[in-house]
Formats: structure tokens, C-alpha cells, sequence
């Protein structure tokens, strides 16, 4: 049985995770409107992944005699500048939820709620995963600079990154 704390913190982060694909969905959109075939791909890939790990602390919750609860959620921008402010915001985005999945660990050893501490270690591992990925990809982004032709390039070698990173 989960804690009123636990409950709510986990309920907390559901909401990080919902808002999180709402964003990449944004991103996918822009990416998209903006000719970049590969980016949008990969950000609509990405957006569907947060949505599950969403849906993973909704089970989570449910199935632990908690109530799992779906907040509404602020509107995600529609415009990103560049590809390289887009992507810093997505590293930046991912720091925070770095940050929250911390927290909750946290929370998780000072309730002595092992199950819930457990249960999370995965989060901790994919937001690891995702802070490489978004940092491996400004430097890429930084290498291109100015380059057109290397934007091109880029966007075709993100596609791979969609069918290189496992399902999770």
C-alpha cells in the first residue's frame, strides 16, 4: 500500500511524464512544418515513450492500492527558434525530470517504501540514457554550426537514432 506521500509525488511525476510527450509532440510538430522529416520522427518516437512512461506510474500506482490521478496540462510551445535551442530545451527538460525522478527517490527511502524505491531505479537508468542522448545530440548540433548541408546530413542520421534505441 502506497503512502498519501508516495501517492502524491508519484501522481506528481505522472503529470512530469504527460507533459513531457506533450512537448515532444510540440517539438515533432514544429520539426515537421519546418522540413525535417528525420527530427519530427524522431520526436513523435520520442513523445510516444514518455507516454509510456507515464502509463508505467499509472499501473504502478493503481496496482499498488493507490489512485493513479490525470491532471490537465499547460500548453507546450509551438515555436522553438533552432534545432539547436529545440534541443537544448529538450537536455534542458530532461535535466528536470532528472531532477523530480531524485526526488522521488528520495521520498521513496524516507517513507522506507522499498517496492516504490525499486520500481523507480528504472526510471533513474532511462533518464541517464536520456541526458546522453540530448547532450550527444547538441554536440552533434555544435559540430554542424551554420552548415546546411550538415543540418541535412543530420536530419537523415537522426532516423537512426529511432530504430538504435530499444523499446522500452
Amino acid at each position: 500500500m502506497l503512502s498519501a506521500k508516495i501517492q502524491d509525488a508519484l501522481n506528481k511525476q505522472v503529470t512530469i511524464e504527460a507533459q513531457s510527450s506533450q512537448v515532444y509532440l510540440a517539438m515533432a510538430s514544429w520539426a515537421e512544418t519546418q522540413g525535417f522529416e528525420g527530427v519530427s520522427q524522431f520526436m513523435y518516437a520520442h513523445s510516444d515513450e514518455e507516454r509510456m512512461h507515464m502509463l508505467k506510474l499509472v499501473k504502478f500506482i493503481n496496482e499498488r492500492g493507490g489512485h493513479a490521478i490525470i491532471s490537465p496540462l499547460a500548453a507546450p510551445p509551438v515555436s522553438f527558434g533552432s534545432f539547436k535551442e529545440m534541443f537544448q530545451e529538450l537536455f534542458n527538460h530532461e535535466v528536470s525530470v532528472s531532477a523530480s525522478i531524485n526526488d522521488l527517490v528520495d521520498i521513496s527511502l524516507q517513507e522506507k517504501d522499498y517496492a516504490t524505491h525499486n520500481f523507480l531505479q528504472w526510471y533513474v537508468s532511462e533518464q541517464i540514457e536520456e541526458e546522453a542522448l540530448a547532450r550527444n545530440i547538441l554536440d552533434k548540433i555544435s559540430l554542424i554550426g551554420d552548415d546546411k548541408s550538415g543540418f541535412y546530413l543530420f536530419d537523415n542520421d537522426i532516423k537512426q537514432l529511432i530504430t538504435a534505441t530499444p523499446a522500452k
